[in-house]
């Protein structure tokens, strides 16, 4: 009888045994596994941003841009980093320009009834620049600034500006001079010197070029070709330059109305008048039904 209760007694224990170790081993197995499933959790959230990492960009994206150019391209301009410069977006070229500086759709796709915002001869003064583009903004609006050279050259942070707040920087020669009455290689040095002053400034050269008075020829046009730019004059005259409309900026956009078709380049100045009337003219067109052609989807040959 003893040896009979002894036995049980062992084979008990050896079974006690048993459960425990195995239970031990699942418990291991499972720490294993969680140890396994962070060390993948981790791996992944270094290849690729987590959820959250994206939803803060987009809200990023979104109070930089809150409208970014839908109304023309659908894509997203460029936008500013932390140190100060701007990323490339590649923006879609939808729009191309004819042999009269009208801007024109590619196809049925993107509207007619837009018109391309410019600003000649500066840049000239920081309140103004600034409030330029500060309506620009509003409007969710690109233009370009076609500057001189030898403005530049006097106050290059104005261009870093015009830069750092995501506008198109164009190439409007060294000097406001008739490039026409220039020999072929002083019209020449007028732009690659404003391409050379730009690029050392911002990184960037102008894709733009607008001559001083529209006035230019052959040989000047091969030359801006060269440089890889969009050659144009305009077809919508602000005359916020002319004496009749200095101090009125109503008649700053009644003049631009007056002109304004599908596909107008309009031509504007860094001026007192033109800053006080811009609010009102952008207004004035989306109440049209226009909006504003982003100069980066236009193409960089006419047609």
């Amino acid at each position: 009888m003893l040896k009979r209760a002894t036995s049980l007694l062992l084979i008990t224990s050896i079974l006690l045994s048993a459960c425990s170790a195995q239970n031990q081993s699942a418990s291991d197995a499972k720490d294993m596994k969680d140890d396994t499933a962070v060390i993948l959790t981790e791996k992944k959230t270094e290849e690729n941003p987590s959820a959250e990492s994206q939803i803060e960009n987009n809200e990023t994206d979104t109070e930089i841009h809150p409208k970014t150019d839908t109304n023309i391209t659908g894509t997203k301009p460029k936008i500013p980093s932390t140190d100060g410069t701007s990323r490339e977006v590649l923006v879609k070229k939808t729009y191309h320009m004819n042999s009269s500086y009208v801007i024109k759709p590619n196809d049925e796709s993107s509207p007619a009834k837009v018109v391309l915002l410019t600003f000649d001869d500066g840049p000239k003064d920081e309140k103004m620049i600034n409030s330029l583009m500060d309506t620009l903004d509003k409007h969710h609006a690109k233009a370009v600034f076609f500057v001189n050279g030898d403005r530049v050259k006097r106050q290059p942070k104005l261009l870093k500006m015009i830069r750092d707040r995501n506008q198109i920087i164009g190439n409007h020669a060294w000097d406001h001079e008739d490039l026409k009455k220039m020999s072929s290689s002083e019209a020449k040095k007028q732009v690659t010197d404003v391409q050379q002053i730009v690029k050392d400034i911002t990184g960037e050269k102008p894709q733009f070029f607008r001559p001083p008075f529209g006035s230019g020829n052959d040989a000047l046009k091969d030359a801006v070709k060269e440089e890889g730019m969009l050659y144009m004059t305009w077809s919508n005259g602000s005359l916020d330059w002319d004496k009749s409309t200095k101090n009125r900026p109503d008649k700053v956009t009644q003049n631009v109305l007056d002109q304004l078709h599908p596909g107008s380049n309009i031509l504007m100045h860094e001026l007192p008048w033109t800053v006080d009337a811009l609010d009102e003219l952008l207004t004035s067109l989306e109440k049209k039904g226009y909006s504003f052609v982003d100069p980066r989807a236009i193409e960089l040959q006419s047609r």
